[in-house]
This record gives structure tokens, sequence and C-alpha cells, in this order.
């Protein structure tokens, strides 16, 4: 497997939890995702009890795939780009 193969994927563990490389995840990103009180804390909640999702760090954002087409890509200070209409994209603060 390349390294470009190894950086697109995401991988679950044997939970089905979504494990995610946060090395290169903007600060701000990962404070508004895998904090409590932060603002995409629903959507990570969300994300590990769906089989369908995968997600990939690229360019410090999260980019969110359902079956393999991207739906939402996070970024730690700019807002939330929705790339398709989906039930995740409903968990997004207004």
């Amino acid at each position: 497997m390349s390294y470009a193969e190894s950086r697109r994927k995401s991988t679950k563990s044997n939970n089905g939890m979504i494990n995610i490389d946060t090395t290169n995840m903007c600060s701000h990103l990962q404070r508004k995702l895998f904090e409590e009180n932060g603002i995409y804390y629903p959507l990570w909640l969300a994300m590990q009890d769906d089989a369908e999702l995968t997600a990939v760090v690229r360019s410090r954002q999260l980019h969110i795939y359902r079956n393999g087409k991207k739906v939402l890509v996070l970024a730690g200070k700019s807002a939330p780009k929705i790339i398709r209409e989906d039930k995740l994209c409903e968990l997004l603060p207004k």
C-alpha cells in the first residue's frame, strides 16, 4: 500500500469505533470535535455508531465520507462545508 493510499483510509476498530490519526488535525478542530462541550461533539458520537461513515484528516481538516462519497468537511476556524445533504449534517449547529 502506498503512502497516499494509507492516508486516504480511516480505520474502524473491532468494536466499530472510528480511529483517526489526529497528528495533523487542527488543534481548534480537535477541541470542537473531541471535548464534551465542543460544538462538533454530537457529530463525533454519531460517527461512532454509523458503520457507513469513514473519516480522514487532510490539510488539517476532517473529511467525512458515507459509503465512499464525501459528505462533509470540518475545519477548526472556518465554517463546515456540506458537500452532500446527509443525516449527519442535521447535527451541525445552526
